[in-house]
């Protein structure tokens, strides 16, 4: 099984790591080893190819920047471990359909969760990973939005809510859905540091994703 190299980009604004995913999925071949980019980005509003901007409520001067992938607004800030996920879906030995690619990653951060004693569980046409249980039941934890290229090549990733201000979602749609709940894992009882929780995520992913 091909390497899967895991990069720790610290903390980093989003269109700078925006454009270098891109950039590195042009350069790519067919022996460029899959990379998982671990970062933390400064306040930041990002759309999907089909979002509208009407979800965002008020972004109160935080930047919006119009992305590539797939999903509705979503809000990076500090205190959240992201993870992209730039892969080669054709790869002899790895191929992997899109459908079970985003059901990897899912579970990857139930997996995660798990780690900490918290409870993730999926619903339905809304990708992402949500509180199962308790006061929090329903309460939206993880983002995930992908862009797929025709060749299969992959980037953006999955963003899980470690110890965030959690004032900005509140300021939008969260994922196109007015009144979603988002939390994260301070306000659940977890006490973890976001490179802690970060490196548990990567390996998560590097173990779903090489399965």
């Amino acid at each position: 099984m091909p390497d899967l190299h895991i990069l720790q980009r610290g903390v980093e604004d989003y269109t700078q790591t925006f454009d270098a995913m891109r950039a590195f999925t042009d350069a790519r071949d067919a022996a460029t080893p899959d990379q998982l980019w671990l970062v933390e980005h400064p306040p930041v509003f990002t759309l999907g190819l089909g979002a509208d901007i009407a979800h965002i409520i008020d972004a109160h001067a935080i930047p919006v920047v119009q992305t590539d992938r797939g999903g509705e607004v979503t809000y990076h800030g500090p205190g959240q471990a992201v993870v992209y996920i730039l892969c080669d879906l054709r790869r002899e030995g790895q191929a992997c359909l899109p459908r079970e690619f985003v059901s990897r990653i899912e579970q990857a951060v139930i997996e995660t969760l798990a780690a900490y004693n918290l409870d993730g569980v999926r619903k339905p046409g809304a990708p992402g990973i949500y509180v199962a249980q308790g006061a929090y039941a329903g309460a939206k934890i993880a983002a995930l939005g992908l862009k797929i290229r025709a060749s299969g090549c992959t980037y953006h990733g999955v963003s899980l809510n470690v110890a965030m201000d959690l004032q900005a979602f509140s300021w939008i749609n969260p994922c196109g859905y007015p009144g979603l709940q988002t939390i994260d894992m301070r306000t659940l009882g977890v006490d973890v540091t976001l490179t802690d929780a970060q490196k548990t995520l990567a390996q998560q992913l590097e173990k779903q994703l090489r399965a």
